[in-house]
């Protein structure tokens, strides 16, 4: 069953159509999208909002109703995140789940010839496997050394979130190339000015930093075929299992946990993560970003698009000017 995960996403499935759908409907109609790690959290929000606007999304992801990932989460799988991109796309876009290991380049390399097989083209990439948290443990006090991690789980932690990236990229960047106007989106945690610091343990600051400049050096080699390569980092997330997990809340009461942790009061939907992608993709000048590392917070005060709140949390910002200076918790001016 997924029916806590389906709710708190269904929730803000119905919020964001009440507020924004004259803006956000048939943007994208006729695009064809390739969502990898979409079984939850921002990747499920960007397919859910890539549909809404009207694009034929694959969503991708290696929990399904019969087979459950290592992140061990049976709440959330693709076959739900495609039935919320149906929901929310109505007759303009539509959900097509494909269970994929983006690991093996076999698997990703059929997922690539169905959608050219079925569609003959794709407009829009997102890489945003990951499912590496399993391996680290944020409750601890310090995080280790490099050398007393465990080796198995820090190249696991690498392969999940560089190598599938890359594997994926490989099999689907021919296929987007074929049109002019192609964009490819990294996703991963931070913008390239808050990760300039080292974020502990190493392996994971290679997988969030890794993408980055993959989207500086594929943009290179994109913009030659008229295409544009982006890495795009949504905020502090109130995914499924920040909310369930970590906190123990839910989004209806979200603001409790900020009794405990103050700066939370910063965090964001992934819906907002999904319309920054939006506005993106339907940029006709989208070139302009080629190449750069981009957030929900910094491109809302480009294209004026707000969270499901109506606010716009402005979350690297503020943890950089509040929250790594020490500074007591107060999101004025920051969404």
């Amino acid at each position: 069953m997924e029916t806590r995960a389906q709710t708190t996403a269904q929730i803000t499935a119905r919020t964001t159509a009440q507020e924004s759908a004259p803006q956000l409907t048939s943007r994208l109609k006729g695009k064809v999208a390739l969502v990898g790690g979409a079984t939850r959290g921002a990747g499920r929000a960007m397919a859910v909002e890539l549909g809404r606007a009207g694009a034929t999304v694959y969503v991708t992801g290696r929990t399904t109703r019969e087979h459950v990932s290592e992140v061990g989460r049976t709440t959330e799988t693709i076959e739900g995140t495609a039935e919320l991109v149906d929901e929310a796309a109505g007759a303009t876009g539509r959900g097509i789940a494909v269970p994929t290991d983006h690991l093996e380049p076999d698997q990703v390399r059929a997922l690539v010839d169905r959608i050219d097989r079925e569609q003959g083209r794709l407009d829009i990439l997102v890489n945003d496997m990951w499912g590496g948290d399993v391996f680290l443990d944020w409750s601890a006090e310090k995080q280790p050394d490099m050398w007393d991690m465990d080796l198995d789980k820090g190249l696991r932690i690498m392969r999940l979130g560089i190598e599938s990236h890359i594997i994926t990229s490989h099999a689907a960047l021919p296929l987007l190339v074929r049109n002019p106007g192609g964009l490819l989106v990294e996703v991963t945690d931070g913008t390239e000015e808050y990760n300039r610091r080292y974020r502990k343990p190493l392996f994971y600051d290679l997988a969030k930093t890794t993408p980055i400049r993959m989207a500086h050096d594929l943009g290179e080699e994109l913009k030659e075929h008229g295409c544009t390569a982006v890495c795009l980092t949504p905020g502090w997330l109130r995914s499924e299992a920040m909310l369930d997990t970590a906190f123990k809340v839910t989004e209806e009461n979200w603001r409790d946990a900020c009794a405990h942790v103050p700066h939370f009061a910063i965090s964001e939907t992934p819906t907002y993560v999904g319309r920054a992608l939006v506005a993106l993709a339907a940029d006709p000048d989208a070139a302009r970003w080629n190449g750069q590392s981009l957030s929900s917070g910094g491109l809302a005060q480009e294209y004026g698009f707000t969270d499901v709140d109506g606010s716009a949390p402005d979350a690297w910002r503020y943890l950089i000017e509040v929250e790594s200076q020490g500074k007591p918790a107060d999101v004025t001016g920051y969404r």
